[in-house]
Formats: structure tokens, C-alpha cells, sequence
């Protein structure tokens, strides 16, 4: 035995567990196409793609592939409401695809569509493939979701990830991800590329952060490059721009003034923490809610209401004219309904939670948007990218409100934005390295391994 092939055998790159699929369908762009093949070839993947680059299109020629070869059906899970505009996808591209709703399947050979809450009525034995559509629904190891998707990715042949998010704080949550690929566990890479330190905020100990060791980050993305492929643009792939130029992105921002305060302050103040901050959106609901109908009532065309609060979605739905409301309190059915609602066009205003309806819809017909903003870079980042992404036609309004005392999440959200864009430009970097280097750069040939070793 080779040293080379002994250390290669103790380390984290895997070899193609994949096929070599047929010439990618027409309806890829040059660069989807290349990640097409890139999924086939290594059979188990992610797609790091950003919100408007086609996930959709390479979910379906991926899985349409598989199907094919294996003679078997492939799942596609999907967010809530997203299932439907997959479909429609399908139908449109001439993919054999059914939507199950509520777990129904007849064992037809082909793509089956459904949401994560449907998993546990599937079984995993009767499919050759799986794709997770907004894999980022498993970035938390701690989560429900996380833990019975990986669980039920265990036992499939074929596995694809999709998301424009994966990490978008945090490098140590792509461990999520490649757990649920079968390769190096959530805690194993923690070990591997990571320290851990324990930051003190205020009272106690705070959450844990992580920083890379010493001598991790080069080989850390030499590691994620081998399973997974991202980028913003086509250009990080090698590609053109030209065709995925977007209009302009016009973010404003509103603060407004209330006479309520909290108790012993003479006017409003920015909130030192988060209760502050809770009770200072409290104290400023009936203004807020106020700005915002005004300016929806000052736009022509469909328009969406981000909120926090419940009562902020209930004075806006009684505030703005023909506005419906989704909140927790509907089933799935009803929520559905309403998003589809909006998608085609039969409700003008939607008024509803980010967490409900900011994941994996394209609503390029939009260009208007209200956010009463959180802390969650994610998810207001989803929430834009519904509108701004690949297709859409005219300037984008971004409107933010806030009131004196919710300044600190502005700050937090700018600042958050610069992590992120620094982050994704360090990742589209190293994996361009990366995909340069072949494994020998870090299996080097040498002296052959003692026998009792071996």
C-alpha cells in the first residue's frame, strides 16, 4: 500500500458515487447544464445556487435522469406552496412528475412532489432519489426537520440539496448538509475543521462560536468543494452574466415616531436588547402599521406585508384595502390556497409571516414589498429575493419600517448583509481553487506504508 492511498483512505473525500448522465435537456442554460452533470456524475451533491439561478430546472432534469436509470421514483421535497409552481415547472419542461399532497403515492416511476411536513408518510425504500428543494430548512442540527430528513436520506441511492442560503451566518452549519449527504457528520466536521469559543455576552455564556483551526481553511474548502458547487452569478461558475442582470434593488427605510415610551423614558430610545426592542415595536404597532398602508395605497400593482406580529397582520389586513392575511392559525390547505392566490394573481395584497411564505416562491410580478424587519438576515433575504431574481422586469421597492427604538436591527441587518457578501465571496473563491486542484495535491505519493500499519 501507497502512503497516498493510505491517508486517502482515512480522509473525507469520496469518490463519484454517481452515473454519467445523457445530454442535458434544452431547457438549461449553459451553466445550469454544467451543474446538471456536476450532480449526476457525483450522485450524492449540493447546489449552492442563488434565489433566481434555476434550482428548479436542475431539481427536475437531476431527477427526471434518475428516474431513467434506475427505473424507480424520485422524491422532490419541497417548502409549503412551492409544490405547485414545481409542477407547473414539470409540465412546462415535458418532466413526468405528480404532486402528492398528502402523502398519497401509487408507486408511478417518476418525480413525486411534496412539503418536508408530508416525510413521515413516505417510505424510503421506494424511491432511488431524493432532492431537497431549499435544503436550508436542515442548516439547524438541533432541529426536527434536520433530524428526519437525514434519517430518511439514509437509505436512498441518490441525493441532491438545492438552496441560495446554506450557511448564511455560520460555516460550521454546511456540516448539515454533509450529513445529510452521508458524508462527514454534523459533529465530525466540527472536530475536524473547527474550534470551539464561548463567547460571554452580559450574564452567563452565550452561544458557542466557532472559528477554522489553524490549518483548516484551505482544506476545509478543498472538502466542500467535492460535494458541493455554489454561486451568485454564472460568472462564478465561468459563465456569462448577460442574460441574468437584474433591474435596480431600491431599499428605503422608515422610522416613525410614537408618543407611547417605555416606562421611565422621557421619548423613544434605541433598545439596548432584545425585550427593548420587542416592546418598543409593541408601543409603535398602530404607526407602523399606518406607514405601511400608506404606502401600499401609493402603489399600482400587487405588493406583499412582511410582519412579526400577529397584531401587526390584523390591523393591516383591516387597514389596507381587498389585503388577506395567512397566518399560523390556517392549515396547509388554506395557506396554499392563499399564496397560489396571490402567485396568479387574484389577490393584489398579501399580508403574511416570513417564515411562512418567504422560502422557494417566485413572485416576479411583484415588485412591491413592506417588511416590519427582525434580526433574521435569512430570512429577510428570502423574503426580497420572492420578487428580485431571474425575471423579473422592473425596480424592486423594499420599504423597512421601523420606530426609533427598532434602529438596532437596521444596523443589524446592514451589517449582516456585509457578513454575507464577504462569506459567499470567500466560498465562490476557495471553491474556484479547489476546483483546480485534483486529490493528488493532497495525497501525495511517498514512501510506502509499513506492513503493521497497513
Amino acid at each position: 500500500m501507497k502512503y497516498g492511498e493510505f491517508v486517502k483512505g482515512k480522509s473525507q473525500w469520496r469518490h463519484e458515487a454517481g452515473f454519467v448522465p445523457g445530454s442535458p435537456p434544452d431547457f438549461l442554460f449553459d451553466f445550469q447544464a454544467y451543474l446538471f452533470d456536476y450532480a449526476c456524475r457525483k450522485g450524492r451533491s449540493a447546489v449552492f445556487a442563488d434565489c433566481g439561478m434555476g434550482k428548479t430546472a436542475i431539481e427536475l432534469a437531476f431527477g427526471d435522469q434518475v428516474v431513467q436509470k434506475e427505473n424507480k421514483p424520485v422524491l422532490l421535497l419541497t417548502p409549503l406552496a412551492v409544490g405547485q409552481q414545481v409542477l407547473q415547472e414539470a409540465e412546462k419542461f415535458g418532466i413526468d412528475a405528480k404532486r402528492s399532497r398528502a402523502g398519497e403515492f401509487d408507486g408511478s416511476k417518476c418525480i413525486w412532489i411534496t412539503n418536508y411536513e408530508q416525510l413521515s408518510k413516505f417510505d424510503p425504500m421506494d424511491f432511488a432519489g431524493v432532492i431537497c428543494d431549499e435544503s436550508s430548512r436542515i442548516k439547524d442540527a438541533k432541529s426536527a426537520t434536520k433530524h428526519d430528513v437525514t434519517e430518511f436520506l439514509r437509505r436512498i441511492k441518490y441525493r441532491l440539496l438545492c438552496t441560495a442560503t446554506a450557511a448564511p451566518n455560520d460555516y460550521h452549519e454546511l456540516g448539515t448538509s454533509s450529513e445529510a449527504l452521508g458524508l462527514l457528520g454534523f459533529r465530525d466536521m466540527i472536530t475536524t475543521f473547527f474550534k470551539q469559543e464561548a463567547s460571554k455576552h452580559g450574564r452567563g455564556w452565550g452561544r458557542t462560536k466557532y472559528r477554522f483551526r489553524g490549518h483548516a481553511m484551505e482544506p476545509f474548502w478543498a472538502w466542500v468543494c467535492s460535494w458541493a458547487r455554489s454561486c451568485r452569478m454564472p460568472s462564478d461558475l465561468g459563465f456569462s452574466d448577460d442574460r441574468f442582470v437584474l433591474p435596480k434593488l431600491v431599499e428605503a427605510e422608515y422610522v416613525v415616531e410614537t408618543a407611547k415610551v417605555r416606562p421611565g423614558m422621557l421619548f423613544a430610545l434605541p433598545g439596548a436588547n432584545l425585550q427593548e426592542e420587542r416592546q418598543e415595536r409593541r408601543n409603535s404597532i398602530e404607526e407602523r402599521c399606518k406607514k405601511a398602508a400608506e404606502i401600499v395605497a401609493g402603489c399600482s400593482g400587487p405588493s406583499v406585508c412582511w410582519c412579526e406580529l400577529n397584531d401587526e397582520a390584523d390591523i393591516l389586513e383591516k387597514m389596507i384595502p381587498g389585503a388577506v392575511q395567512i397566518d399560523g392559525s390556517m392549515n396547509d390547505e388554506q395557506k396554499e390556497e392563499c399564496l397560489s392566490g396571490f402567485s396568479s394573481g387574484q389577490i393584489r395584497v398579501l399580508v403574511t409571516k416570513p417564515k411562512i411564505g418567504a422560502w422557494g416562491l417566485n413572485w416576479q410580478h411583484c415588485s412591491n414589498s413592506v417588511h416590519f424587519p427582525s434580526h433574521s438576515y435569512e430570512q429577510y433575504y428570502q423574503a426580497v429575493r420572492r420578487f428580485y431574481r431571474f425575471g423579473q422586469k422592473n425596480s424592486v421597492n423594499v420599504s423597512l419600517i421601523v420606530n426609533e427604538g427598532e434602529r438596532g436591527i437596521l444596523e443589524s441587518l446592514k451589517r449582516k448583509t456585509e457578513q454575507t457578501n464577504t462569506m459567499f465571496a470567500s466560498i465562490v473563491k476557495h471553491m474556484k481553487d479547489a476546483m483546480h486542484l485534483s486529490t493528488s495535491d493532497y495525497f501525495p505519493e511517498q514512501e510506502n506504508v509499513p506492513s503493521w500499519l497497513a
